[in-house]
């Protein structure tokens, strides 16, 4: 377990994507959600607990003011603020990163396998950070994440939900995730989403890094779907990827006109905290395509940078 240290200033950021800290902290998401039974240890998981969310909330702050000045941009009426939101998928960090052209055209079975398997040791599962995130949000953005969730869950189909798909991409793709082969970019965002969606105090922050995900997700799907067409997976082996390709499309103007919009109307404090979660997601998101390429574009000789997509 990792004992408390804040750090502050230039070494911040060095120390929190570290190997050791987002590992010890993805190690802890995973414990602590994990369903279990009650044990005369219990004070003391409490107190591990109890530092690891001081650490968390360092590591939460730390992206937060990374972002800050910049989310302080964003305009808090509701016609301005949904502008700029949904600027974010050309101009936000991150977009248009040449890693997917490359994939989709590219990038070899095993340059493709370490790709996946990366982006699945790192996911935090959408539906459930959907699920905690509507915890006691008002009614018609409730309802908006309740739409979402259900169609997380395949819409009560057990093989539409969209967890499962990815463990069938995992299978063709002969991919084992796991924290210790995963790097710390990788995790960090998970645990960043782990976080905001756990953490009440970050519940607007969590409802904007969700639906950033929702719009600049679509793009990126389709070219990893290419991909994965290219080297012989079949149709229901990169369903995941096709459906998202499409469905998160819908899924974003949704969630803008029942969520975003309803939200900063009813308060429009809200938007800078929706504007600074979406790009925490973002620049975690950036660090981790800017690591995926220096690995697979040296493994790969890759001497010139694509441009990137239209």
């Amino acid at each position: 377990m990792l004992e408390f240290k804040p750090v502050r200033g230039d070494a911040s950021a060095e120390f929190y994507f570290s190997d050791t800290f987002q590992q010890s902290l993805a190690r802890w998401n995973r414990q602590r959600l994990e369903p279990g039974f009650p044990g005369d240890d219990w004070r003391e998981k409490l107190a591990d607990d109890t530092r690891m969310q001081l650490l968390e909330g360092e590591f939460l702050e730390d992206l937060r003011a990374s972002v800050k000045e910049e989310a302080g941009k964003a305009p808090q009426d509701v016609d301005g603020f949904i502008a700029w939101f949904e600027g974010l998928k050309e101009v936000g960090p991150g977009q248009n990163d040449p890693l997917f052209p490359w994939l989709a055209e590219h990038a070899s079975r095993d340059e493709l396998r370490w790709f996946f398997e990366q982006e699945a040791a790192g996911e935090a599962g959408f539906d459930d950070l959907v699920a905690m995130t509507q915890i006691k949000l008002p009614d018609q953005a409730k309802l908006e994440l309740a739409r979402n969730y259900w169609d997380e869950m395949g819409r009560g189909n057990a093989k539409g939900m969209h967890g499962p798909m990815l463990h069938i991409v995992a299978e063709a793709l002969e991919v084992n995730p796991a924290i210790e082969t995963t790097v710390a970019e990788s995790l960090a965002l998970a645990n960043a989403m782990t976080g905001m969606a756990t953490s009440r105090r970050y519940a607007w922050h969590s409802v904007g890094a969700l639906g950033v995900i929702e719009l600049t997700a679509p793009g990126r799907s389709a070219l990893v779907a290419k991909g994965l067409r290219r080297i012989g997976l079949s149709g229901r082996e990169r369903r995941y990827f096709d459906l998202h390709a499409v469905l998160d499309v819908k899924h974003s103007e949704d969630w803008n006109r029942e969520a975003l919009i309803p939200l900063v109307k009813e308060d429009p404090r809200r938007a800078i905290a929706i504007a600074e979660g979406a790009l925490m997601r973002l620049a975690c998101g950036q660090r981790c395509f800017e690591r995926y390429r220096a690995h697979l574009w040296d493994e790969s000789a890759v001497a010139v940078p694509l441009a990137p997509a239209a």
